[in-house]
C-alpha cells in the first residue's frame, strides 16, 4: 500500500502546482570544478555542497563561493583507467563530529583501494590530511579499472562500499564470486574496526556507482557490463536479510545482465556451475550496448543514480533516475517492489549532458549530476508529458502518502555568548513556496515560538541564551494535507566565554 502510494505521489503534488506553474525540467548549472567525480551536501545543511574532484581534492560549494575543503592529492594515485578519488560520504551526525570518509585508490601500492576516516576542523570548513585514519586497504594492482568506488550510509547507520572486479575482461581474477575475495562486491565496512568488513552482496562486475532510496532505504546498483549488457540491481529495504540485499549473488562473471556470462576465461568457473541455494538474482533491469532509443549516441556504460524524492520534480518523484556514460542521455524508470520484479517506465527525460560520472542528492534530496568535464548541474522543474508515465490514480487516496518534509536548521554560530541572540536558520523541502507556512522552533523541547516560512521556503529565529540548550524545529502537517510533518536533527549551543578587552 505504501509503495503504491509513493508511486503515485507525484500526481497529487502536480495538481497542486497546477498548469500554470508548470516549468519544463532542465540542469541549473552549480559550478565549474576540475575532473568533478561525485557531489553531497553537509547532512545539516543542504546548501553545503562537497564536490569531489578525481586527483584528490574535495572542493566545499557554499552561497556561490567554491573553496578547498580538503587536499588529499599526495596520497591519492590518479588519474591512470579509473584511478582516483572516486567518492565520499559524510557521517549522518556530521554537524557533531567532523567525520567523513573517502573511497580513493592509493600512491604506496599502485591502485590499491582505501577507505579511510578523515576529521573536519570544528568549523567544519576544512579537514587536514594529517586527520588519515585507513579502515580498508584492499590490492587492486593489477589493472587500472573496475574499482567500484561508491561510499554511502545505509538507512541502518551503516556504512557501505562498492568494489568492483579487479579489471580485465571476463572477470580475469576470479574475483567476484569467490566469497574469500572482498572483489566484485558491496561491503558493510565496520567504522570501529580497521581491516574489518561483512560482505554484503557479490556477483558484481563494477557497482561504479550505488544509492539508498532516502524515503524507503532500498539499495539500486548500477553495474557496469562487459560487451553485451548493463544492469540495474535492486534491494529492497528492510536491512539487515537477504531482501534488502545481504548474500544476494548478482551472477558476474556467470551473468552479463539477463544473459549468460563469459564464465571465463577458458573454463567456467566452479561457482558458474553451482550457483548460490537461493539462485543468482537478476537486475530488474538491463540494457545492451545500442544507440539510445530516443536521443540516439551509442550506450557503454551505466552510471546509476538515486531515486527521486525531491517533489518539486512533479511526476518525476518516486522514479530512479540514471545515465549512460557515453550516451550522455539522462533517463528515469519505475523500480519495481521486490528483488524479483522488473522495472517499467524506462524513458528519456530530453536532457543530455557530456560523460555524466555520477549523480548526487543532498540533504533537502534535491538530485544533482555531474559532468566528467567540469560541470555540476542541479535538476529542477517538472518531467516532459509522459515521461514518466503519471499514473491514473485518485489524488484523495495517495496525499497521506507524500514524502515526510525534510527539515534543516542551522546557526550562525555554534557558541554564543551569555545573553546574547542565537541567529538559527531554518529550512524546508518539500515547501510550496508560499508565505505563511509555519514552522516551530523547539527549545529543550518546549515549543519556543513559531515563524511563517518566506517564499523561500526559510525562517529566522533569534532566541536569548543564557545557558547551553538544545534546539530543533518541525512543521505542522499542512493545511491542504499536501505533505506530511517533519521535524529537524537537535542542534546544540553552547555559552562562548566572554573576551576581555
Amino acid at each position: 500500500m505504501i509503495r503504491a502510494g509513493i508511486a503515485v505521489a507525484a500526481l497529487a503534488l502536480a495538481l497542486l502546482l497546477g498548469p500554470s506553474s508548470a516549468q519544463a525540467l532542465t540542469l541549473q548549472d552549480v559550478g565549474t570544478f576540475d575532473q568533478p567525480i561525485y557531489v553531497t551536501s553537509d547532512p545539516d545543511d543542504a546548501g553545503r555542497l562537497f564536490v569531489v574532484e578525481r586527483t584528490g581534492r574535495i572542493r566545499l560549494f557554499e552561497d556561490g563561493v567554491n573553496t578547498l575543503f580538503a587536499d588529499l592529492s599526495s596520497v591519492v594515485s590518479c588519474c591512470a583507467g579509473e584511478r582516483g578519488l572516486l567518492s565520499i560520504a559524510l557521517d549522518p551526525d556530521f554537524g557533531a563530529n567532523g567525520r567523513l570518509f573517502v573511497d580513493y585508490t592509493g600512491k604506496e601500492e599502485p591502485g590499491e583501494i582505501h577507505v579511510a576516516e578523515l576529521t573536519a576542523a570544528p568549523n567544519r570548513q576544512t579537514a587536514n590530511i594529517s586527520t588519515l585514519k585507513q579502515l580498508l586497504k584492499i590490492p587492486h594492482g593489477t589493472f587500472a579499472t573496475h574499482n567500484g568506488g561508491q561510499l554511502q550510509f545505509g538507512p541502518d547507520g551503516q556504512l557501505y562500499a562498492s568494489t568492483g572486479d579487479g579489471g580485465g575482461s571476463n572477470d580475469q581474477l576470479h574475483t567476484a564470486q569467490d566469497p574469500a575475495s572482498p572483489l566484485g562486491k558491496i561491503l558493510q565496512v565496520n567504522i570501529g574496526t580497521p581491516d574489518t568488513y561483512t560482505r554484503w552482496s557479490s556477483g558484481l562486475r563494477n557497482p561504479y556507482r550505488f544509492s539508498f532510496d532516502s524515503l524507503t532505504g532500498d539499495m539500486v546498483i548500477g553495474d557496469v557490463g562487459q560487451g553485451l549488457r548493463e544492469e540495474i540491481d535492486f534491494a529492497p529495504s528492510p536491512f539487515p536479510g537477504i531482501t534488502g540485499g545481504q548474500n544476494a549473488n548478482y551472477g558476474w562473471n556467470c551473468r552479463e545482465g539477463l544473459l549468460a556470462g563469459p564464465q571465463g576465461p577458458g573454463v567456467p568457473d566452479p561457482e558458474c556451475a553451482t550457483p548460490p541455494a537461493g539462485g543468482f538474482v537478476d537486475p530488474v533491469f538491463d540494457y545492451p550496448h545500442s544507440p539510445d532509443p530516443d536521443l540516439g549516441g551509442g550506450r557503454c556504460s551505466i552510471t546509476g543514480g538515486y531515486v527521486a524524492r525531491d517533489a518539486s520534480l512533479g511526476a518525476l518523484y518516486g522514479h530512479y533516475v540514471y545515465a549512460d556514460y557515453c550516451a550522455g542521455v539522462l533517463r528515469s524508470l519505475q523500480l519495481p517492489a521486490s528483488a524479483k520484479g522488473r522495472a517499467s517506465d524506462d524513458c528519456s527525460l530530453g536532457l543530455r549532458v557530456d560523460h555524466p560520472v555520477s549523480f548526487g542528492e543532498d540533504s533537502a534530496r534535491r538530485l544533482y549530476v555531474v559532468e566528467q568535464g567540469g560541470g555540476v548541474y542541479r535538476f529542477a522543474g517538472l518531467p516532459p508529458a509522459g515521461c514518466p508515465t503519471t499514473p491514473d490514480e485518485t489524488p484523495a487516496l495517495i496525499r497521506r502518502q507524500l514524502s515526510p518534509t525534510f527539515i534543516g536548521i542551522k546557526p550562525q554560530r555554534r557558541r554564543v555568548e551569555r545573553g546574547k541572540r542565537a541567529l538559527l536558520t531554518v529550512w524546508v523541502s518539500p515547501c510550496l513556496g508560499r508565505k505563511g507556512e509555519p514552522v516551530t522552533l523547539l527549545r529543550n523541547g518546549r515549543a519556543n515560538g513559531t515563524k511563517y516560512l518566506s517564499r523561500a521556503c526559510t525562517a529566522r529565529f533569534l532566541p536569548q541564551i543564557r545557558r547551553g540548550a538544545t534546539f530543533a524545529a518541525f512543521t505542522h502537517e499542512d493545511r491542504a494535507d499536501n505533505y506530511l510533518a517533519g521535524k529537524s536533527r537537535k542542534l546544540r549551543i553552547r555559552l562562548a566565554h566572554r573576551r576581555h578587552r
